[in-house]
């Protein structure tokens, strides 16, 4: 059962009345919204965002130690991290992992590092999202092979094993195969192979993938599909997948940045009956364990493929979030199962987002999901403003 973390005292603003919670706990395991440096203002009575990269993550690191505190939990308990972090704040990056090795001190979880176009409020230069329980899960690998390779990896909840951003960087820390998208596509997934088998699993156990690439790739973003059937699937299940562009990534030759999740358990394939996906090498759900890993989810016709909706940022999330209940549905599972949503809005969405928070309200269920929410430069169909990446726990 998901029950809601609230702090008895949480000076930055009033949670209450959202349709996410500051985080949620399954037993003894946390997962926290994504948080940023926003609080509420007396003087202007708005919510605002102040101070540099450092000051900033310092104030999400602060809300997310009261957050843990009220789940019985610690910094020495989270098991990863992952910062989403603008584009206009990626080169001051050095001073947010300097607050972060501060705050973390000899525990090291594991960390992931999404480069967004921005933040929903403008002013944020990074949002933090941890998911956390008792000494951080197993260690399975310490350690850092350089500031965009990293090495540590953590068994958390329900078997699953979190990786580090596989990003298309070596051990000297040089961009691979610059200029060729597919090539450094294969060998983040090559790269996370070689993790997952140093700790006793393959790229067959992947339940996730969801990477990140720039408007420039959208052509032949698709030739990516090949590397995937040779690598992935090979458990009998490809693993959800979803896909984001951001206007620049980590460095200016990185065409690609991969998040990957994996478990220990047997994966079971969750399609409540759409066709297309008999041809794709992702699915749109993977039951491991309790834990149902998704694909991110737009405004598509699932028999047609027709992007629906195009304009409406709040029609396409009706859809986007009847197809998620769907799949929790042919799980055996509800909306109030829902973990956590992370969100992905465009620019031309931007402008009437705050109504997806009705859609929410009515569709999704109390205690609220755990939620991040980020804007990107573009999705891979230029006719969706929404993306939707759900994780959900089975009762």
């Amino acid at each position: 059962m998901l029950t809601a973390i609230k702090p008895k005292n949480f000076p930055w603003f009033k949670y209450e009345g959202y349709t996410f919670s500051l985080g949620l706990l399954h037993g003894e395991q946390a997962y926290l919204s994504g948080h940023s440096a926003s609080e509420y203002d007396p003087e202007s009575s708005k919510i605002v965002v102040r101070g540099g990269m450092a000051d900033q993550t310092r104030t999400a690191y602060a809300k997310i130690g009261t957050i843990l505190e009220a789940a019985g939990l610690t910094y020495a308990d989270v098991s990863k991290v992952t910062e989403n972090v603008t584009v206009s704040g990626i080169e001051q990056y050095d001073e947010c992992a300097g607050v972060r090795n501060e705050i973390f001190g000899a525990h090291q979880p594991v960390i992931a590092t999404v480069v967004v176009d921005r933040l929903l409020r403008p002013a944020a230069l990074i949002e933090i999202e941890v998911h956390a329980q008792p000494s951080g899960g197993v260690p399975l690998v310490l350690g850092s092979e350089g500031k965009w390779r990293q090495g540590t990896i953590r068994e958390g909840a329900d078997s699953s094993v979190y990786l580090p951003t596989m990003l298309p960087v070596d051990a000297n820390g040089e961009v691979v195969h610059q200029g060729d998208f597919v090539a450094q596509y294969r060998y983040c997934l090559e790269r996370a192979g070689q993790l997952l088998e140093s700790v006793g699993l393959t790229l067959g156990n992947a339940v996730t993938t969801y990477d990140y690439s720039t408007p420039a790739t959208r052509d032949i973003y698709s030739k990516s599909g090949r590397v995937r059937r040779e690598l992935l699937g090979g458990n009998g299940v490809f693993p959800g997948a979803g896909g984001i562009l951001m206007s620049r990534l980590h460095q200016s030759e990185i065409l690609v940045a991969v998040d990957i999740v994996a478990s220990r358990l047997p994966l079971t394939s969750i399609n409540p009956g759409w066709k297309r996906y008999e041809t794709l090498t992702y699915t749109p759900g993977v039951l491991a364990g309790k834990t149902l890993y998704m694909s991110g989810f737009a405004s598509l016709d699932m028999a047609t493929q027709e992007a629906l909706h195009p304009g409406d940022v709040v029609a396409q999330a009706e859809t986007t979030y009847s197809a998620i209940l769907e799949v929790l549905t042919a799980a055996g599972a509800g909306p109030e199962d829902l973990v956590s949503t992370i969100e992905y809005v465009t620019p031309e969405g931007l402008a009437n987002y705050r109504g997806v928070a009705g859609v929410r309200e009515r569709m999704l269920r109390a205690p609220w999901p755990a939620s991040t929410g980020a804007v990107c430069a573009e999705l891979l169909r230029p006719e969706f403003q929404l993306e939707v990446f759900p994780m959900a726990i089975l009762p």
